[in-house]
């Protein structure tokens, strides 16, 4: 009987596009901050970075606990997803501050840029255009980029749901392996006790019949 491990097998975060929309949003946020936020003096530039950060360290910090804990998993995945959620509210803010449109599906980029956005995962594809894009298409493309990415993780929130009700957490695991453990040492068991029950049968045969 195979032995069951009490750890789970945990995907390279890296891989996730969850993950890696998050580090694009991480570094065009940098960039947003740096050219239309004031250099000092003003606590936006700190929370946006903040909260961008926040989201893909909390991919990460899940990842690594994933091994032993889908609960500790989930929860830091969540608060991943809140810190995207408050990213975009910061975006949104600025437009409405800045008296600037938020592009809907009758914008007449609107449906290009979401394509863009759908289709590209690394920074290096939208740093070009985040080093010279306007503040009003600047902000709807990392908007964009943040519903993006919080449907990516409803989407990785639920898989791990589903992976914890089929697996359980760290102690039914135990649990299993334990169970798993007593069912092969009883089986071995079993196996002894034939063994030795058909050499005590030969036994008998030859001393019954010495000749044989």
């Amino acid at each position: 009987m195979e032995q069951r491990s009490i750890f789970n097998k945990v995907a390279n975060y890296k891989e996730l596009h969850v993950y890696q929309k998050s580090d694009v949003l991480v570094v065009i946020t940098d960039i947003f901050c740096k050219r239309f936020l004031p250099l000092y003096g003003d606590r936006t530039v700190d929370q946006m970075n903040m909260a961008a950060r926040s989201g893909k360290q909390n991919i990460v910090e899940g990842s690594e606990a994933a091994m032993t804990s889908t609960e500790s998993e989930l929860k830091l995945v969540n608060v991943g997803r809140s810190s995207f959620q408050e990213l975009r509210e910061d975006y949104e803010d600025y437009l409405k501050k800045n008296n600037l449109p938020l592009w809907d599906r009758e914008h007449p980029r609107y449906d290009r840029m979401l394509d863009f956005c759908r289709r590209h995962n690394s920074y290096t594809d939208y740093q070009k255009f985040a080093e010279i894009l306007p503040a009003e298409d600047f902000c709807n493309m990392a908007v964009t980029l943040c519903h993006i990415t919080d449907r990516m993780f409803q989407n990785y929130l639920k898989h791990l749901e589903e992976t914890f009700v089929e697996k359980g957490g760290i102690r039914e695991r135990m649990h299993a392996a334990r169970t798993n453990y007593r069912q092969q040492q009883d089986q071995r068991l079993k196996a002894l006790e034939a063994e030795n029950q058909w050499l005590k049968e030969e036994l008998r045969k030859k001393e019954s019949n010495p000749k044989s």
